[in-house]
């Protein structure tokens, strides 16, 4: 039987709101829609300004709306942030019925006991991912309902976040009247959208440089086993640009995109490029290379700081598939040679996976893969720490056409204001 439904992945960056509907048909995602913003009221991917993201938010999700002829009632949304913290954990039940068949009540028995952990009021557990089962002592066990064995073991990735800015992105997005499915980490989004099964099986670092925050995820055995959110990202480069060539940060974002490079070296002595000056009635002439010795140290250090994470956790000589950079930062001139060149390991762009249909062109951009991994999420997901606020569970219609449709949008929309 044909089996269809329609989900949305619900990105709320700090430069950024992008908000993708898709029709998922037997698995197969076709994006039908899609809103994008400026995000303003977030830092560092952190609400600060409930008033202002609200705004931001309805403009992406109305955006979507219109472009898919729907009404869209219930998201997927990624959350990250400086607040992020994970760990890893462990439980073990044991299997005492005398047939010694493992059921999902053991399963989920042996889960419950690997998230109960000590957590201090003011943090709240997003994510419990099993990592792999243990049936008396063999390994690497993906699902081992209907095995038989007596001892029962799972290891775990817990990811937590701070109650306020969980419950405040929540609020932002559910005075829409917009349900939410799920709260899902910002990382292990974008590794869906652009990591291969062979490079999570055998171990890839993934960096998502965002505008406000770069999320680092170390992926093994087809798992993930660490993240962590730093706060520190492409909004730097474009405010140390604005210092160091003294011109408007509108400025110094496009000629970061336009002319940025993190090499040097590569940049010849003779390329000039023009610069708006603060105030924006003259411009003057800079030479190119200037423009990339501003770039390059903080590049330098925004990779530095998360190879040195996966370095503390005890990663880095496990990920021989390398690492994969994404976000909208990765688009910056020389970034994947420059890290190649630095740290001795493959690296490559990361790029939305085939199976992706409909708006394709639109949204092959690497800004793009959190909201695209949201969805494959949505499809895929494999989690036991679904985070349903009070009220979840409606479903999302199709809004037919001709008068009627636009009559009831125009009443949505005069509710929400």
């Amino acid at each position: 039987m044909r089996r269809e439904r329609l989900v949305v992945g619900l990105d709320v960056g700090t430069t950024k709101v992008c908000c993708l509907v898709a029709n998922v048909v037997d698995g197969i995602i076709e994006i039908v829609g899609m809103g994008m913003s400026p995000s303003r009221g977030l830092e560092k991917g952190v609400v600060v300004d409930i008033g202002r993201t609200i705004q931001s938010i309805r403009k992406a999700i109305e955006e979507a709306e219109n472009m898919a002829d729907v009404r869209i009632s219930e998201v997927y949304v990624g959350i990250a942030g400086k607040h992020i913290r994970s760990i890893n954990n462990s439980a073990t039940v044991s299997i005492t019925r005398p047939d010694r068949i493992i059921t999902k009540e053991d399963v989920h028995r042996v889960v419950e006991a690997a998230r109960t952990i000590p957590l201090s009021p003011d943090v709240e557990l997003i994510h419990v991912i099993p990592r792999q089962y243990i049936v008396d002592g063999q390994e690497g066990i993906t699902d081992p309902v209907g095995m038989t064995g007596t001892r029962l073991e799972v290891d775990v990735h817990l990811v937590m976040g701070s109650v306020t800015a969980v419950h405040n992105l929540v609020r932002c997005v559910e005075s829409l009247g917009v349900r939410i499915s799920q709260i899902v980490l910002e990382p292990l989004a974008s590794s869906m959208a652009v990591l291969s099964s062979a490079e999570k099986e055998l171990g890839v670092v993934l960096l998502d440089i965002g505008g406000g925050t770069t999320d680092i995820s170390v992926f093994r055995g087809g798992d993930i086993w660490f993240s962590k959110v730093i706060p520190i990202a492409g909004e730097h480069i474009t405010n140390d640009i604005t210092v160091g060539l003294q011109t408007p940060i509108e400025e110094a974002e496009r000629i970061k995109k336009e002319y940025g490079t993190c090499l040097v070296e590569s940049v010849g002595d003779d390329e000039k490029i023009e610069v708006a000056t603060i105030g924006g009635d003259s411009t003057k002439t800079v030479p190119r290379k200037v423009l990339a010795k501003i770039i390059e140290p903080r590049v330098e250090e925004i990779l530095d700081l998360a190879v040195q994470e996966v370095e503390d956790a005890g990663y880095r000589d496990l990920v021989p598939a390398g690492m994969v950079i994404t976000g909208g930062s990765s688009l910056l001139s020389g970034i994947v040679e420059f890290a190649h060149q630095r740290y001795g390991m493959p690296v490559r762009r990361g790029r939305i996976p085939q199976g992706i249909h409909g708006l394709r062109d639109i949204v092959e951009s690497p800004i793009y893969a959190t909201a695209i991994g949201l969805l494959k999420y949505a499809v895929e997901g494999r989690d036991f720490a679904r985070r349903r606020p009070v009220g979840v569970g409606s479903r999302m219609g199709r809004s037919g056409g001709g008068m009627l449709a636009r009559l009831f949008g125009w009443f949505r929309k005069f509710l929400r204001g």
